[in-house]
């Protein structure tokens, strides 16, 4: 416990000359300053409640998901664009994350699911601290846009028990066109790999649900976009057994009616070919 309390002070301290993230913006969060994500010093939740529309593995009697306002990424197809990118919701302390996750256990949820933590490991990690301390017991669950450091992530090792990031893109230039970053696919790699590291391939309970390990999504774009069948075996060679969610929901959200290329519709057979593709290379997948 003392270390995982010294990883949560130096998670805040990232903050006065912040690289908690790849964008490693260099502002003080800490005194008010702010980066690419939108987000000072504290989070801003934007609503939190049992969820039903994750993998069923997550779900049972409802996965307690807390949405969290801002982004560090600027994807042009966003579907929660309110939130992510406009940055809604109130600002909130730790200790009201706390008592949020708390809440949300004592209402049945199985899990504790942080949506889009990576602007805010620092409040993710003293939040689930400090809940722990005072009886949480439910698994956490870090679903992120998979544009992470390794840096922090390894600071987060012990607080997380499940990473669920996406892997958006195997080209480059696709994520910079589309989600204003020019490494994505090297750091998304990266990134999946300490998360492998940290707590291996998703385990089950009696129930079915999960308990611990990697659950990783991929979104298929039209016009294969994002080189989906090179992401999954991206994934497939760093995390060798991981389940996957070959996303099929596309459909141009925000700003993407504004390129003809992400307006076209995603075909069911495209969808299916790449979740065949995945068992051959031995990944198991979440639907």
């Amino acid at each position: 416990m003392a270390q995982l309390c010294e990883n949560v002070r130096r998670l805040r301290e990232i903050l006065r000359d912040c690289t908690l993230c790849p964008r490693n913006c260099h502002v003080n969060r800490l005194e008010g300053r702010i980066g690419a994500c939108r987000i000072g010093a504290e989070p801003k939740v934007a609503s939190a409640g049992p969820h039903f529309g994750e993998e069923p593995m997550l779900v049972g009697a409802g996965s307690g998901t807390i949405f969290l306002a801002g982004c560090n990424l600027a994807c042009v197809f966003c579907q929660n664009w309110e939130i992510s990118q406009l940055a809604q919701g109130q600002v909130v302390s730790t200790q009201d994350v706390a008592q949020t996750m708390l809440g949300l256990q004592a209402r049945g949820c199985v899990n504790i699911n942080f949506v889009s933590p990576t602007h805010v490991a620092h409040a993710v990690a003293e939040a689930t601290y400090l809940a722990r301390s005072q009886g949480l017991h439910i698994p956490t669950v870090y679903n992120c846009g998979g544009y992470d450091a390794v840096a922090t992530l390894r600071l987060l090792e012990g607080l997380v028990d499940i990473y669920m990031p996406d892997f958006k893109y195997a080209d480059a230039q696709a994520a910079r066109t589309y989600s204003g970053v020019n490494d994505y696919p090297a750091v998304a790699r990266a990134a999946l790999e300490e998360m492998y590291h940290q707590v291996g391939p998703l385990r089950l309970d009696a129930r079915g649900l999960a308990t611990r390990g990697v659950l990783v999504r991929h979104l298929v774009m039209p016009g294969n976009l994002a080189r989906s069948r090179e992401v999954i075996d991206t994934v497939a060679a760093v995390a060798p057994g991981c389940t996957i969610n070959v996303m099929a929901q596309y459909h141009p959200a925000h700003r993407a009616r504004g390129c003809p290329e992400l307006t076209p519709r995603v075909e069911g057979r495209v969808v299916q070919d790449l979740r065949s593709h995945a068992q051959r290379l031995g990944l198991r997948l979440a639907r």
